[in-house]
């Protein structure tokens, strides 16, 4: 199975993650893409537009978001894994906090899990500790039910450096490999748009943490703000604003549209 800090070493240029939401109530894509045919679909193009990762998830956590039950969920995600490895050994990310999906998940090949939650939910840090797979660890105050009210801070940055290194000493202390692991800010979970951009501002210094950093900004509110809700200026804006993060050192970039982005990538490297 191919690890993340494989993929890291062999590109020089950030890995695309595609985003592959299999929900009705996502804030960009939902209900796009339940037909698992459909969702393949989806899935093989951003492959051929150039994402490296294919990150799945079957349930909204936009603000306000309700917890989806366990079984909705994998019912949402299990055919769409299943379908998507027949056709390809691309790697791919299930975007879940439950334990018992993320186990389902390991099952069916998956090669990381990307957490909201960080591992903090009950066994799942257990899982993951049995398991070979990849994890991302996202910051977030709150859940997404809560997270937008009001969501105050002293010192943004140190705040979420320290909790991101806290959660990464967990799992090392609970045997899980360190090159296993990468972590995620968490832009507009439980953060206000001053705060989100402080944190892009100091992206370098997150991504001189020990662990690759993640970084997903495509079409939300913070992007809306600086441009409007024109779609064509919050995807140049996603596109532009992801790959001056991998120009800061972010390693892995999570996206809803690949081609620009790629293109947004190619077109820094000249500066």
């Amino acid at each position: 199975m191919q690890t993340l800090k494989q993929l890291i070493i062999q590109k020089k240029t950030p890995l695309i993650m595609g985003v592959l939401n299999v929900t009705p109530d996502s804030f960009s894509d939902g209900g796009k893409y339940l037909n698992v045919a459909v969702a393949v679909k989806h899935a093989m193009r951003m492959i051929e537009d150039g994402a490296l990762i294919i990150d799945i998830g079957g349930e909204s956590t936009r603000p306000s978001a309700h917890e989806v039950p366990f079984e909705e969920e994998k019912n949402r995600v299990e055919p769409i894994i299943k379908a998507l490895r027949k056709e390809t050994d691309i790697y791919i990310s299930l975007d879940t906090n439950k334990p018992e999906l993320m186990k389902l998940g390991i099952d069916l090949g998956v090669n990381m899990i990307n957490d909201i939650y960080a591992l903090s939910k009950p066994d799942a840090l257990n899982v993951i500790s049995k398991s070979a797979v990849d994890v991302c660890l996202m910051h977030m105050k709150g859940s997404p039910e809560t997270m937008q009210n009001n969501p105050t801070y002293h010192d943004v940055l140190s705040e979420v450096d320290c909790f991101l290194r806290e959660k990464i000493q967990k799992c090392i202390d609970h045997g899980i490999d360190i090159s296993r692991v990468m972590i995620d800010p968490g832009f507009g979970f439980g953060k206000s748009h001053d705060d989100n951009m402080k944190l892009f501002s100091q992206i370098d210094l997150l991504a001189s943490n020990q662990c690759p950093l993640m970084i997903g900004l495509s079409r939300k509110s913070m992007i809306k703000n600086l441009v409007g809700e024109n779609e064509g200026a919050i995807i140049q804006g996603s596109a532009l604003m992801a790959a001056m993060a991998g120009k800061k050192g972010a390693k892995v970039l999570r996206v809803h549209d690949v081609k620009a982005t790629k293109i947004a990538i190619e077109l820094l490297n000249y500066l």
